[in-house]
């Protein structure tokens, strides 16, 4: 009796433990502290932008699957609804109809921290322009010189196109393009992401 009485006043109360458990969660995240000595925000991770309409579906399954695997917000926005995962880092948004209503959308919205998947080289222009990484559906990182390119070229096949020839379209995607875009998604994210 003594015995278990001398064990009972040794135990922690819960008011004890909930307190040492605040300690060590204090303990294990830091927080940063501002000049004034107030702690500040973390600073926001970074986010997948998605110009969904015409992106290929074997793209937003791994656009999915990075965005589950890091934790991180992930917003495809569209002129219709579109079918995404049941998944708290994903979520779409509808915007109305019309010629760049949905580039407009996230180029307003893009941070430099963000990642944008778009095959829409005007947008892609804003992108790189705004300082965030846009990458097209076929692994190309857009730069400001092949973005700069890829409109001059986008602006000459228009004129011929106005001019009655015909230029034909882009090639299909393949399993190539899922590869390259698939190793140029992770290639940034290792660099950039939070593990």
């Amino acid at each position: 009796l003594d015995a278990s009485r001398a064990s009972l006043e040794h135990e922690p109360t819960l008011s004890q433990e909930v307190a040492l458990s605040e300690q060590e969660e204090s303990q294990q995240e830091p927080t940063s502290t501002a000049e004034n000595g107030e702690a500040s925000e973390p600073e926001p991770k970074l986010k997948i932008w998605v110009d969904a309409d015409g992106c290929p579906r074997p793209v937003k399954e791994i656009i999915y699957r990075a965005a589950a695997r890091l934790e991180l917000e992930t917003v495809l926005v569209a002129n219709r609804p579109l079918a995404t995962p049941k998944s708290m880092y994903v979520s779409s948004i509808v915007v109305s109809s019309g010629m760049d209503v949905a580039d407009d959308w996230i180029a307003e919205r893009v941070d430099e921290r963000d990642i944008v998947i778009t095959a829409d080289i005007p947008l892609a222009a804003r992108i790189v322009e705004r300082g965030a990484t846009g990458i097209s559906p076929h692994g190309q990182v857009y730069t400001e010189e092949n973005v700069r390119e890829r409109l001059s070229v986008r602006d000459f096949m228009h004129e011929l196109r106005e001019q009655g020839v015909q230029t034909g379209g882009p090639p299909p995607f393949g399993p190539r393009d899922k590869q390259n875009f698939a190793n140029a998604l992770d290639r940034i994210l290792t660099r950039r992401a939070p593990r």
